[in-house]
């Protein structure tokens, strides 16, 4: 049996790391698939890009800017330059409307996907996030969703200081006075454009958790953790699976609420009086996902088997005690290497040597 091509994005493992190599790595560890990794960049010196002990092929696709039909256009090339791709995840919330709004024209193709809804996505936003709360008795932070920068110099006067400046997709920012926050918004209007999260600052212990839904309520899997170790964005560099019921309960209801179909990142704050706050929910994997193959539960393999229109049965067990902790390897490449990836915008095992 000829090994199944499975296309991952979220290459850039850097101090900002996209999960992709984390993804990239389960389904290398897989051992129910037979896989043959494609990796899906944007960027030419994306780091895992030459990391080809866990990716075989890799094409440059198009930024979300350039539209839906780019990318359609270039993953139709993929699929046919590597003989049928079997599924494609998606890693990154900015791409993942796109993929969203393709999943009909790639089943056509005979690529599979198990992504949420466009009304699913939405649901979970960062600028629905409080509404989600009330529909499922979650306790969210207070927040304000801003279309413009005015508001911000009576804030103080509804939500004290520090608060955290949101961009609709990526970035936080505590500030601590008008001037802190008023920059802060600029920033992330320029990054990601409106609207712009306000949110109340909650102080406390940081927990994730990595969750797959089935797509009818219920969940196929989760694995829990406490972040041990932040960097100075504040990502985890080091965390331990941690058992925590209420953690699972939370997943539990938010899938009941949305239906949820595909993996999610749900973000929680233990605060210092113990409760437990939702702080965002990213409807991808999360970059520290490999903790979950190393605890026993392998989750970027269930996904890519539910794409692929395999029944997989819902996972319970998991080890709580497993830590990960995240290293800067150099990774070593050739000018060639990067040459071809600029230049052909493709790298396919087996043909280097041809070139």
């Amino acid at each position: 049996m000829n090994p199944r091509a499975i296309a991952v994005t979220g290459l850039n493992a850097t101090d900002n790391p996209g999960p992709g190599v984390s993804v990239l790595r389960a389904l290398r560890a897989a051992s129910e698939l037979e896989v043959r990794t494609v990796g899906l960049a944007y960027d030419a010196l994306e780091p895992g890009v030459y990391a080809k002990d866990i990716v075989d092929d890799v094409f440059m696709i198009p930024y979300p800017k350039e539209g839906v039909e780019a990318l359609a256009e270039r993953l139709r090339y993929v699929h046919d330059r590597v003989g049928g791709l079997a599924a494609i995840i998606p890693t990154l919330d900015a791409e993942l409307p796109s993929f969203i709004t393709l999943e009909r024209r790639l089943t056509e193709l005979g690529i599979g996907t198990f992504l949420p809804s466009r009304a699913q996505f939405e649901l979970r936003s960062k600028a629905h996030l409080m509404e989600l709360g009330r529909q499922t008795g979650i306790t969210v932070p207070r927040a304000q969703i801003l279309g413009d920068v005015q508001p911000l110099y009576d804030i103080h006067n509804d939500m004290p200081f520090p608060l955290v400046i949101k961009g609709l997709y990526y970035g936080a920012t505590i500030v601590r006075a008008v001037d802190e926050a008023v920059q802060a918004f600029h920033q992330s209007v320029a990054a990601w454009g409106l609207p712009v999260i306000v949110q109340e600052f909650t102080e406390g212990d940081e927990y994730d958790v990595v969750a797959v839904g089935d797509g009818k309520g219920g969940l196929v899997g989760a694995v829990s953790m406490r972040k041990t170790y932040l960097t100075d964005k504040g990502k985890g560099w080091a965390g331990i699976a941690v058992r925590d019921p209420n953690l699972l309960e939370m997943a539990e209801r938010f899938m009941s609420a949305s239906m949820w179909r595909g993996p999610c990142e749900i973000e929680v704050m233990k605060a210092r009086d113990d409760r437990y706050y939702l702080m965002e929910i990213n409807p991808r994997f999360p970059a520290w996902t490999f903790l979950s193959v190393g605890a026993g539960m392998n989750l970027p393999a269930a996904v890519a088997r539910l794409a692929m229109g395999e029944r997989v049965a819902p996972m319970r067990d998991f080890e709580a005690g497993t830590m990960f902790v995240r290293i800067a390897i150099d990774q070593i490449a050739t000018l060639e290497d990067l040459q071809i990836m600029t230049t052909a915008g493709e790298r396919i095992r087996g043909e280097e040597s041809e070139r």
